[in-house]
């Protein structure tokens, strides 16, 4: 059985032909960007947009291989959750998978590509004048920390919130954009209590490198939504800071 679904938005012209189906799709090779042994991405232009096909041949890595959601439908079903509680990403152009008898057969994902972004990783790289800008890092700041708190909000984690999966503009008054997560999922109250902190603990590991500690403490008072730190406040903040401790 192949489930497929194409955004009515990009039905018409060279997309719709490109990516009408996943037999289609699977026969593309555009610039190859990344691969491993269960997936590939590519980077395809056409009509002047261009779009980056995301494939996959198993359902995923360990025991996600034979249990839980696939990979790449995690990877679909997450952007489209962030459209819809208006959490900046990256438009879904086309999705769906197949199935190989009852197990995972193989699947993809296609996005459109945002010209002139890019991730924080690479910002924070090559040492980025933008970070040192206050109004810039401010305008940023406040973007990311609200789509977090969005997130937590809903009961979701992001499970893997590094700064390679947060995109941003090049323009004066930046706009951010949430991308890849798979591993995204809702969790009951404690188990979102210990995903919350990982996922702040995730953009805090870099950001202690490249940002000062004032801004830091901004970006948690953003997204705790309070003007102070609480007693609650200062023993999250020490879990977050001991996080990552050892594993460095």
């Amino acid at each position: 059985m192949t489930e497929w679904v194409l955004n009515p938005a990009f039905a018409e012209g060279e997309a719709g032909r490109l990516f009408a189906d996943l037999p289609s799709v699977f026969a593309l090779q555009g610039e190859r960007i990344t691969s491993d042994d269960i997936s590939e991405v590519h980077k395809l232009c056409a009509e002047g947009r261009c779009y980056y096909i995301k494939r996959y041949v198993a359902a995923g890595k360990n025991l996600r291989r034979l249990i839980g959601r696939p990979r790449i439908r995690a990877e679909w079903e997450n952007l489209l959750k962030f459209a819809r509680w208006g959490i900046p990403t990256v438009p879904v152009v086309a999705y769906g998978m197949e199935r190989n008898g009852l197990g995972f057969g193989r699947g993809a994902l296609i996005t459109l590509g945002i010209d002139g972004t890019d991730d924080l990783a690479q910002l924070a790289r090559r040492n980025d004048a933008r970070l040192r800008d206050r109004h810039w890092l401010a305008a940023m700041m406040t973007q990311v920390a609200r789509a977090t708190r969005t997130m937590h909000d809903h009961g979701f984690a992001h499970n893997d919130l590094k700064w390679r999966n947060i995109l941003v503009d090049r323009q004066a008054a930046p706009q951010v954009y949430f991308i890849d997560c798979p591993a995204g999922s809702r969790w009951p109250g404690p188990l979102l209590r210990y995903r919350i902190i990982k996922d702040l603990a995730c953009l805090d590991k870099v950001g202690k490198y490249h940002l000062r500690r004032t801004d830091r403490l901004r970006f948690y008072l953003d997204y705790s939504q309070r003007e102070r730190l609480t007693a609650a406040d200062k023993k999250r903040i020490r879990a977050i800071l001991a996080f990552f401790e050892g594993r460095e």
